[in-house]
């Protein structure tokens, strides 16, 4: 079980910066475009399903209040400019405590939902690296999770370009969604810090 930071933990902005991604609080501008990643069924194929702009609305308050009272959590992702492009909001990657109540809790995640645009490009595994980062250096995490529907092998990929490792038996049944839905399945990844330190940087 990890130990969950308390209070609020200031991020250098350094840390959420790499090459071709930027993490940031999210901004009145980000709302639009995540409405409409939400509204992709695409996109949200492994979600229970596409969220109205309302749904999507509340869902950036309330991620954006997390950052606010904890300094950290699932931060808007962008592009970096580039070859005369514009920055260009992806989606969201970042840290975040589960809400639902899960048998390996207490426990930090690390996750991201990225514009279908923005797939296939490695950046959703550039941006969570800096969220790992974060979680380790600033936050002094000993252990981070991530978790998804066992069907997900995108997100599943992701988790192994980080050097996750799958924790099978682990696997469970997400409480949130009703018994024979196919998405229930979920399988676990965990990332000790001892083997994220000891992975090149």
């Amino acid at each position: 079980m990890a130990t969950i930071p308390q209070g609020f933990t200031a991020i250098a902005p350094g840390l959420l910066t790499g090459r071709r991604v930027r993490l940031h609080p999210w901004t009145e501008a980000d709302h639009a475009p995540f409405a409409a990643l939400n509204a992709d069924p695409v996109a949200m194929e492994f979600f229970p399903a596409p969220l109205t702009r309302a749904q999507s609305d509340a869902l950036t308050v309330r991620i954006n209040k997390a950052i606010t009272q904890r300094g950290w959590g699932l931060w808007a992702a962008e592009r970096l400019p580039a070859d005369g492009r514009p920055a260009l909001f992806m989606g969201f990657i970042g840290l975040g405590i589960p809400a639902a109540d899960l048998p390996f809790q207490p426990c930090v995640e690390i996750g991201w939902r990225l514009a279908r645009p923005f797939w296939g490009q490695g950046l959703a595994t550039e941006g969570a690296r800096l969220a790992l980062r974060v979680g380790f250096e600033a936050l002094a995490l000993d252990d981070i999770v991530s978790f998804t529907t066992l069907r997900n092998t995108r997100s599943r990929a992701v988790m192994e370009r980080l050097g996750m490792q799958e924790s099978p038996a682990e696997r469970f049944d997400h409480p949130s969604l009703p018994a024979g839905n196919p998405q229930r399945p979920h399988c676990l990844y965990r990332l000790p810090r001892a083997r994220w330190s000891a992975a090149p940087q």
